[in-house]
């Protein structure tokens, strides 16, 4: 059966900060493209279905019959693979299915419970303190994306995965290189492989002393490694996959959440007045700025009916969580930001079996970090007009360069 493309999916054009409220599309756009389910032509010829719907997304995202697997036919890619993709999908759960994917996500399952992120909140405090402590020397102006937004997730997942933080310049230019939708797949082939071999060092020196520390690396050598449930490559494949999202996502929700709270003082001033309040605020943040601009895709390998439309085997679907966070259906006056609002429907974290592993350690630190920014910092103001912030709009996590700030 053919279908009729309805409209085009571009890669999306720079965002306006200027604008009003951080909407993920303008007027036209929303017009286009919320709503139900539709076809859609992708950035590199191929079709796919678009799915914008809140309920719609949560039927797509639990349901068993609809693969992440990049190299299943008819994936809805939004720009080629790297030459050698094929070769290095070990350990990165995230593109798997089925027992694969229990089976390597449920050796890190009992890591990211929420039981055991609030173990290591003192941690994570200390590291916010010692960061804000460093701010406060320097003094203003500065800024706060690379004097803590980037540092503070990245120190947390270095301590955690057991990798040296003094690296980090090193691990985070090839990161934003993997993320870049501009970048040449030779180039990010290349930047995966710098990676892969700089973990592989790290896990080569512990697979010699296994029992010299206890970070992640090396608790998954002795307790998976070892008795044969975890091969080496795959072990390096999920290192990359946690130290990539693991500062990534979190250093720019820090730097866009700052941008918002900061417009408007008196919802800055909830977090330092109301602390019991953080973990709603950072929830209503997660849904009002959905960072994953380029939502997730999904290959069906059956036929499967979503939002009234049947999605045959091996047709792709891109599912916009960013418009599914503003239905109206769902969440009144979706494009207002409301720190009392109730989120929790919210999906910035996926849904089903492949939502994120680590938002219980990204929640944390959110609720840490901003906590503390407003109660140390209460009269921080950002000092460059909108138009004068550089927005990382190729990026498959939006965020910002930089955000010059003083107090």
């Amino acid at each position: 059966m053919t279908h009729t493309v309805e409209t085009e999916l571009p890669l999306w054009p720079p965002v306006n900060l200027a604008r009003g409220p951080f909407t993920p599309l303008d007027e036209a756009e929303r017009r286009r493209y919320v709503g139900p389910v539709t076809r859609v032509r992708l950035p590199t010829g191929a079709a796919a279905w678009l799915v914008s719907r809140h309920a719609d997304v949560r039927q797509l995202l639990r349901h068993p019959a609809f693969s992440s697997d990049l190299h299943h036919p008819g994936f809805p890619l939004l720009r080629p693979l790297p030459p050698q993709a094929t070769t290095d999908n070990q350990g990165a759960f995230i593109r798997m299915d089925g027992a694969e994917h229990t089976r390597l996500r449920r050796m890190l399952t009992a890591e990211f419970m929420i039981k055991n992120v609030r173990r290591i909140e003192p941690l994570i405090s200390r590291t916010v303190d010692e960061t804000l402590d460093g701010l406060a020397a320097a003094g203003p102006p500065a800024d706060l994306v690379s004097t803590f937004a980037l540092p503070l997730p990245s120190m947390v997942i270095c301590h955690l995965l057991g990798v040296p933080y003094a690296d980090h310049d090193f691990f985070q230019s090839r990161s934003r290189l993997l993320l870049d939708r501009e970048v040449p797949p030779e180039r990010l082939q290349h930047a995966a492989q710098g990676l892969r071999d700089y973990l592989r060092t790290l896990i080569d020196a512990r697979l010699a002393h296994p029992d010299r520390t206890d970070d992640l690396l090396s608790r998954l050598i002795r307790e998976r490694v070892a008795p044969g449930e975890l091969g080496v490559d795959e072990l390096v494949g999920m290192a990359l996959l946690l130290l990539i999202a693991g500062h990534e996502t979190t250093a720019n929700m820090i730097g866009l959440s700052v941008l918002l709270l900061t417009r408007h003082p008196g919802q800055f001033a909830v977090l330092r007045d109301e602390p019991d309040q953080a973990a709603a605020v950072v929830e209503e943040l997660l849904r009002y700025l959905s960072i994953v601009r380029t939502g997730l895709s999904r290959v069906a390998t059956e036929d499967v009916e979503i939002g009234g439309r049947l999605i045959r085997a091996g047709e792709g679907a891109v599912v916009l969580i960013s418009l599914a966070n503003r239905d109206a259906e769902v969440f009144d006056d979706p494009d207002g930001f409301d720190p009392y609002r109730q989120a929790h429907q919210q999906v910035a974290f996926g849904f089903g079996v492949h939502q994120c592993i680590g938002q219980p350690l990204a929640r944390a630190e959110l609720r840490i970090a901003l906590v503390a920014l407003a109660r140390r910092f209460p009269d921080l103001r950002v000092t460059a007009t909108p138009q004068e912030l550089r927005t990382r709009d190729n990026s498959v996590v939006f965020g910002l360069d930089d955000l010059p700030v003083t107090w």
